[in-house]
């Protein structure tokens, strides 16, 4: 009986172990937050700055989103990720990696962009299948206007694409 209760105990404590995410973050920093920034989170952020890795609704001022992250990222100011998939909203969005979904703001980034911008000044590097909409559009790696129907150009405004 003792080396059942031993092996139980052991498997509980190894099954938290393997389940490497939380399902929570409060954080007014990065470093001044309830778990690590290396903490992957699985729910919920809600922050004044917060940095973690994600598959979950962030709320805040500041989101950053690190490694492959997920969810829908809503601030005030800016939401930064490495890499991207769901919806970006704030004043400026910035993915520095792989972004799939819907950036709006009125600066969107992305390295690069499967999905849509939609802003006053939206950047891709590189697009898979992308659009933009806004004032400024720009996809540098687009030919100009020899791609069509497939890429519009380099730079356009109002609308901008890649397919």
């Amino acid at each position: 009986m003792k080396k059942l209760l031993t092996v139980l105990v052991g498997m509980t404590i190894a099954s938290g172990a393997l389940v490497a995410s939380e399902p929570i973050q409060l954080s007014l920093t990065p470093d001044i937050a309830i778990f690590n920034r290396t903490e992957r989170i699985e729910g919920l952020t809600l922050n004044i700055w917060g940095e973690n890795p994600q598959s979950a609704l962030a709320l805040g001022i500041v989101n950053g989103s690190t490694g492959r992250s997920a969810g829908l990222s809503w601030s005030w100011i800016l939401n930064y990720a490495d890499d991207y998939k769901g919806v970006q909203w704030a004043l400026v969005n910035y993915t520095e990696g792989d972004f799939l979904g819907w950036q709006g703001g009125v600066v969107n980034y992305a390295g690069r962009l499967t999905g849509l911008q939609l802003g006053l000044v939206n950047y891709a590097e590189t697009a898979k299948n992308g659009v933009q909409i806004g004032l400024v559009n720009l996809i540098p790696s687009n030919p100009w206007f020899s791609g069509l129907p497939d890429e519009l150009a380099p730079g356009m405004i109002f609308v901008n694409w890649r397919f």
